[in-house]
């Protein structure tokens, strides 16, 4: 296991009728406050009502329309109106990528050259404005971590900005009964998300991390679990609250801690929902499956521990690498039965775009750190996916 430092400044505030608590949280920060949102839901599920009694005594100032893959435009717009308006506070209220924005512009105010300078690594922040949220979506895991994902639509670039303390909010308020009214389809894209971040950690170096996968194992039952009665029953507290808190907990940092990560997944996805705005839940659903089949043919016993402890499938004598690749196929079936798309004809990204993807993908070397995937390698799990 690797050496690691840990610090999450994060006050988490769960359980039920917890967004009632925000007047109390946010009392002590200023008058002037940013209220950040996306495309309405928050209003007609009546959230944003219960929200804006408690910022009775404060001045609120709206940014709404957040986009599902966050637009540095709008971060741009939300930087402009803190400025102006002497903002004190960003509150954002709801799903990830709505705190994704507010992260952004947090640490975009204070600094006097352009946001984007910090996802493209050419500076790093000082200063921010304080941030905190209402969690209405469990999938990303951004409410209780110091990285924000951020789409340059301009320039087709989608690029994550990630482990800054300065983006951590001060604190998140999780309260299952927000995620009540979430289309299931976003609570597919969720799931999709949360596995993606345990898989991303689980299947790196170094392999011998029995506690992280341990962990990261049991979060993966909980929402193979959950999901379909939350599908099936939306205002199911339990299930909600389950998967909820197994979103925070696949992404605080905690579980890969000693651990490289792979991320290669993340890496591909971010270059398709650049070109394609795909859901980014729903692209983790397609590259999974075939980027896991890629990595099974090196690392054949790590796959078998997944296929054994996670989906209970009996090795019965067989070789790793054909139980693992029982396993994976489990997991396309499961995105697939959810409802997620498995291929990308279903999201309309045919043949002709393969070799630009691809190359697009592998432009600054090969990606991952389980196993490297180069130009060929990505053309091969492209084929696989389509």
């Amino acid at each position: 296991m690797h050496n690691f430092t840990y610090h999450n400044p994060t006050r988490i505030i769960f359980g039920k009728d917890t967004t009632d608590q925000l007047a109390e949280e946010i009392k002590g920060y200023g008058k002037n406050i940013l209220l950040v949102y996306g495309g309405g839901s928050i209003k007609r599920s009546g959230l944003y009502d219960r929200v804006m009694k408690q910022l009775v005594e404060k001045n609120v100032f709206e940014l709404s329309g957040v986009e599902p893959n966050p637009r540095l435009t709008t971060v741009y717009k939300g930087i402009q109106m803190c400025r102006e308006n002497k903002v004190d506070f960003i509150l954002a209220v709801g799903g990830g990528s709505v705190v994704d924005c507010a992260k952004a512009i947090s640490i975009g105010v204070p600094y006097e050259g352009d946001v984007w300078d910090f996802w493209k690594r050419k500076a790093y922040p000082k200063e921010r404005v304080p941030l905190g949220d209402i969690l209405t979506l469990a999938a990303t895991g951004t409410e209780m971590n110091g990285n924000s994902v951020i789409t340059n639509w301009e320039t087709k670039e989608k690029i994550g900005f990630a482990g800054v303390l300065l983006m951590h909010p001060v604190f998140s308020i999780l309260d299952p009964c927000n995620t009540y009214t979430v289309p299931a389809n976003q609570t597919v894209n969720g799931v999709c998300d949360m596995l993606s971040h345990l898989y991303e950690n689980y299947f790196s170096h170094p392999d011998d991390t029995p506690l992280q996968d341990g962990m990261a194992e049991t979060i993966m039952k909980v929402v193979f679990q959950q999901v379909f009665v939350a599908i099936d029953k939306p205002d199911d507290y339990d299930a909600r609250a389950k998967l909820m808190w197994a979103g925070t907990l696949a992404l605080n940092n905690m579980i890969p801690l000693g651990m490289e990560g792979d991320w290669g997944c993340h890496t591909i996805e971010h270059v398709l929902s650049a070109h394609f705005d795909i859901a980014h839940g729903a692209g983790l659903a397609i590259i999974t499956p075939a980027y896991m089949k890629h990595h099974c043919k090196f690392y054949p016993a790590k796959y078998r521990q997944y296929a054994v402890n996670v989906f209970g499938i009996d090795p019965a004598g067989r070789p790793d690498f054909e139980v693992g690749m029982e396993g994976i196929a489990r997991t396309k079936e499961f995105f697939k039965v959810m409802g997620a798309p498995v291929s990308l004809t279903e999201v309309g990204i045919g043949p002709e775009h393969f070799d630009r993807l691809a190359r697009e993908i592998v432009k600054n070397g090969p990606l991952g750190n389980y196993s490297k995937v180069g130009y060929e390698e990505m053309m091969k799990i492209f084929e696989d996916m389509k």
